[in-house]
């Protein structure tokens, strides 16, 4: 079953992983997470067979399944566990939300199927980052320095515990993951594909062209083709609630955002309408905030207005040139749509296009541009919303309905729009479920019609 990604997934490292696809890989194929949600975003067991709370809630104690073993037979235990935890907290490894885990006072291994994390203060839920961060091989990576972690060998031939092992991966062109004949049936046992495939299609009319020639079984679309994979009674169009807001991120340690009236100004000039019917054709709803309107934690703030009229007062002839850099190597449809906005009010915009490593060094790590027009992978515990003060150089309280209020009021984000995801899919892919946990949650159970 070939599956097409836009970007090189790059590594399987869950402790160094920032994209969306990769990091469903390696939860819901390679790798195992201690709980994983249901289509309702409840926590059920899935390495952690079970859990309990103290009295207090400080304290977590969770009991591990002892029947799931690493690909090269080795044991997964409670010492994995801890040193994936411990790994992830140091801020040497860069794991992208360390901050999820400031909280966490230690962590232990009484024995090798239980595993107790002490927290500073009482938690009212269970952490969701304890469903994303996937469980690694201590005994693979414990010699390599956390600072290093992006450089393992392992990350690109990878030794794992999920329901597919590691074949083969190309570099820019493909990873291969087959069936694990030994996942255990008390964590769902052996998936019913004999074969997963992510291949690298970094262009829309090729993955098109490659879907509808039964070449590919899915392949994210443009909104503008569903109508024609619609007609085609080979395929069908799967579409489904995101958690991924789009915007354009101010740079707020540099002029000339860090005045936060030409934020404001930029934010007014902004069609939002515009761009979700032209740019994302519908399948979109316009943004006031990180948080879609229906996902639990949302906080409604006002909203910004299309007003040039505004905007131009409010700048005053003070709109600097800068470049808008982005992800791709094509049209820039989206981008362009901004430009044209900004130039209304008198904002002279340049559109730098890179691909997603040099975005990611460039945004994520070096903070190194003016203006970055993106997509925020988001997650049901709204850590993500923590991560726009880092991006931005805005700092953000802790608590993310707190957070968002702040960016209602201080602008270092102009909201686009909250996405849905499309795909188009080959009919003869039964068992699919994509929801607002991504594209793969039930990718074990997915099979082929003859």
């Amino acid at each position: 079953m070939l599956f097409a990604s836009g970007a090189d997934l790059e590594t399987m490292n869950a402790l160094v992983t920032r994209p969306p696809l990769p990091r469903q890989v390696e939860r819901y194929a390679l790798l195992t997470t201690l709980a994983r949600y249901d289509s309702a975003l409840d926590p059920q067991p899935y390495l952690a067979r079970e859990w309990t709370w103290s009295p207090d809630r400080r304290t977590l104690t969770l009991r591990l399944h002892t029947d799931l073993r690493w690909t090269d037979d080795v044991p997964t235990d409670a010492h994995d566990v801890v040193w994936t935890l411990q790994a992830a907290r140091d801020p040497q490894t860069g794991y992208p939300r360390a901050n999820d885990l400031a909280q966490v006072r230690d962590v232990s291994a009484p024995d090798d199927s239980t595993v107790v994390i002490r927290w500073l203060a009482a938690l009212d839920r269970f952490p969701d980052v304890l469903t994303d961060l996937a469980i690694l091989p201590a005994h693979l990576l414990d010699t390599v320095p956390d600072a290093r972690m992006r450089e393992a060998a392992w990350n690109t031939h990878p030794v794992g515990n999920g329901p597919f092992r590691f074949v083969a991966y190309e570099h820019n062109r493909r990873w291969v993951f087959e069936a694990n004949p030994d996942f255990p049936a008390s964590l769902g046992g052996p998936p019913r594909l004999s074969r997963f495939i992510v291949v690298v299609v970094d262009e829309p009319t090729a993955k098109l062209a490659a879907l509808v020639a039964g070449e590919l079984d899915f392949a994210g679309i443009s909104a503008v083709h569903v109508p024609f994979v619609r007609k085609d009674p080979r395929l069908r169009v799967l579409e489904y609630p995101l958690i991924f807001p789009y915007g354009m991120v101010l740079n707020t340690r540099r002029p000339p955002f860090d005045d936060p009236r030409v934020r404001l100004a930029l934010a007014l000039a902004v069609d939002r309408r515009s761009i979700v019917q032209d740019a994302a054709f519908g399948f979109a709803r316009p943004a006031d905030g990180p948080v879609p309107p229906d996902l639990p934690g949302y906080v409604s703030v006002p909203a910004v207005p299309f007003d040039p009229d505004s905007a131009r007062r409010l700048l005053n002839g003070r709109c600097p040139p800068f470049d808008i850099l982005t992800v791709g190597s094509g049209e820039a449809a989206l981008e362009q749509m901004i430009q044209a906005n900004l130039a209304a009010v008198g904002c002279t915009v340049g559109i730098r296009q890179v691909e997603l490593g040099t975005f990611n060094a460039l945004v994520y790590r070096r903070h190194d541009f003016t203006a970055a027009v993106m997509g925020i992978p988001g997650d049901p515990g709204l850590s993500f919303v923590g991560t726009l003060g880092d991006l931005s150089g805005v700092t953000l309280p802790d608590d993310p309905g707190d957070a968002q209020r702040v960016l209602a009021e201080t602008h270092p984000v102009v909201w686009l729009y909250h996405a849905r995801g499309v795909n188009g899919m080959n009919a003869r892919v039964q068992g699919v479920r994509m929801d607002v946990r991504g594209e793969l949650p039930t990718l074990a159970r997915w099979f082929v019609t003859p």
